[in-house]
C-alpha cells in the first residue's frame, strides 16, 4: 500500500533559522516559505535527491504544532509522510485494521496541492503519519 517516503517533517520554532541551517551549513536547496492557513503552519521544503525535508513553523496561536514545540522547544521530527496511490482506499483499509484517522477522516489538500490524511501516532509506533496521494 505504501509508496515512497515523500518527506520527513521537522517542527521548528524559527523557520528562518532552520532554513539557514539547511542552506548554509548543509548546502541544500530550500523552497520559499509557503503559508498553509488550513493546517496552521508555514512550511519550506528542503530538496534532497531521494526525498524532501519539510520544516514547519507555527502559523497563528491555534497551530497544531504549538503543543509539540512546547514539549520540544528546539524543534524535532514531527511526522513522516508516505505516498499512496489511492488515499481513500488506503484510509478505508487502515480504518478496517483499527487505525485512527485524525480530524474528520476526510482528506484535505496539503502543501503539495494533493490530498492528505494524518494517522494517530499511537497506532504507528509513536509516530504521526501523513499519507499523501501520489
Amino acid at each position: 500500500m505504501l509508496g515512497r517516503l515523500n518527506h520527513v517533517a521537522i517542527a521548528v520554532p524559527d523557520l528562518a533559522k532552520g532554513v539557514e541551517v539547511y542552506r548554509s551549513m548543509l548546502g541544500t536547496k530550500v523552497s520559499a516559505p509557503q503559508a498553509e492557513p488550513a493546517h496552521g503552519v508555514t512550511v519550506v521544503f528542503v530538496e534532497l535527491p531521494n526525498t524532501k525535508i519539510e520544516l514547519l513553523e507555527p502559523l497563528g496561536d491555534t497551530s497544531p504544532i504549538i503543543a509539540f514545540l512546547e514539549k520540544n522547544p528546539s524543534g524535532g521530527i514531527h511526522h513522516l509522510c508516505y505516498e499512496v496511490a489511492d488515499i481513500l482506499a488506503a484510509r478505508d483499509h487502515l480504518k478496517e485494521q483499527g487505525a485512527r484517522v485524525l480530524g474528520d477522516g476526510n482528506p484535505r489538500i496539503g502543501a503539495h496541492g494533493k490530498p492528505v490524511l494524518f494517522l494517530h501516532p499511537k497506532d504507528f509506533c509513536g509516530t504521526l503519519v501523513e499519507l499523501e496521494q501520489a
